[in-house]
């Protein structure tokens, strides 16, 4: 990729944050509440024109694998990482908007199959910048609408709306509290005194495009069409509440009522968590993400014995006011609400408990909450 005859004026710098999800697992693509907010480790791109009129070029310093891309022609590739982007520029493409050459160089420090959400990162921070470039004149909702179908075409993940929301909207110092329903949502104060958060990488690494992902989706799908024979008004487990769950469980498989259940309590657990959150009460936060851990591992069956052991080390912390795993789930890391006096001498001492347990070396990742997705010319001020 020569840069050489670029006006470097015309080049775009895009940040586009991680995120956790302090609560609220797997609720969003059931219309749920989720708790999410983005983080200060991130995906790094530099985009320009070049001298062509439909060729792409995309290299990332931690893959090996450039993209070369004819904007004629988007098909899939065989190179997993390469379709969040394809999906993201077809995607450009369907709503109208036409592209033209462009080189794009992408850095990161948000570790891969983490549960840090790196694909909407990378699908909304193409989208961001591509929109600069061109001046396309894309809002925060279609940039997040279309990194998200981007993931459903070209990957195969059928993902909530939650990881690309929080991406673009996040605001530093707060959660958002998101109504899944309908993208309703306030910010809330990340207030939490002296705990601070930390996340565990397990280096596990999860694919969710292999299917395990899909699975609980449609499980919860199939569950709501059973309710739905006897309360027709139910369009998601979000119109479910214990009664109704309780009145129509015979109707459901072992395996669809324990999807239900998890859901329709996790999203009363995030309600909860809000009111903890604007009343600072820690220990009450805790209990929650505690709780939401067991809910995963017993009834949503999207744990490993890597975050099993994080969690339960934890609960015998004095200083560790909660934890649970965050992410799609089958490894990826787990978030931990620690005190800050403790946080060097846990970090150690979790670290190597899980070396001796397991034989591998655990990611450490202190974060804190940040802004959303921001684009730049390189001679101005973050837009």
């Amino acid at each position: 990729m020569d840069r050489n005859s670029v006006n470097i004026l015309d080049e775009i710098v895009v940040d586009s944050p991680g995120r956790i999800n302090l609560i609220g697992g797997h609720t969003d693509y059931n219309n749920g509440y989720v708790l999410p907010a983005a983080i200060d480790r991130k995906i790094g791109f530099r985009l320009w024109r070049n001298s062509t009129m439909e060729t792409c070029n995309i290299h990332s310093k931690g893959y090996n694998e450039p993209l070369h891309i004819d904007l004629r022609k988007i098909e899939k590739s065989s190179v997993e990482w390469h379709n969040y982007l394809l999906g993201v520029i077809a995607g450009i493409q369907k709503l109208g908007h036409s592209l033209e050459g462009f080189d794009c160089e992408i850095e990161s420090d948000l570790p891969i199959g983490s549960g840090l959400s790196s694909s909407a990162a990378l699908e909304c921070g193409l989208a961001s910048g591509l929109n600069a470039l061109f001046q396309l004149g894309l809002s925060k909702l279609e940039i997040i609408t279309l990194s998200r179908q981007a993931e459903h075409d070209f990957v195969g993940t059928k993902c909530g709306i939650m990881d690309q929301f929080s991406s673009v909207y996040g605001k530093s110092d707060h959660f958002i509290f998101l109504d899944c329903s309908n993208l309703d949502y306030k910010y809330v104060p990340a207030c939490m005194g002296p705990y601070q958060l930390l996340l565990l990488n397990t280096n596990i690494s999860h694919r969710l495009s292999d299917g395990q992902y899909n699975s609980r989706q449609n499980e919860c799908f199939e569950a709501v069409a059973q309710i739905q024979k006897r309360y027709a008004n139910v369009s998601s487990l979000r119109d479910v509440d214990m009664d109704i769950l309780n009145n129509t469980k015979a109707l459901l498989s072992d395996i669809q009522y324990q999807r239900a259940l998890f859901i329709v309590q996790e999203n009363q657990r995030v309600l909860d968590a809000v009111e903890a959150l604007e009343s600072k009460d820690i220990e009450s936060l805790g209990s929650l993400l505690y709780a939401c851990h067991e809910g995963l591992r017993d009834l949503y069956d999207i744990s490993c014995p890597e975050l099993n052991f994080l969690v339960d080390y934890a609960k015998e912390q004095s200083f560790v006011a909660g934890a649970r795993m965050v992410g799609g789930g089958f490894g990826g890391c787990t978030i931990h609400l620690v005190h800050e006096n403790h946080m060097e001498t846990y970090i150690r001492e979790i670290s190597k408990a899980y070396l001796k347990e397991f034989g591998i070396d655990l990611g450490a990742i202190p974060v804190h909450t940040s802004n959303g997705t921001t684009h730049r010319k390189l001679s101005d001020a973050a837009l």
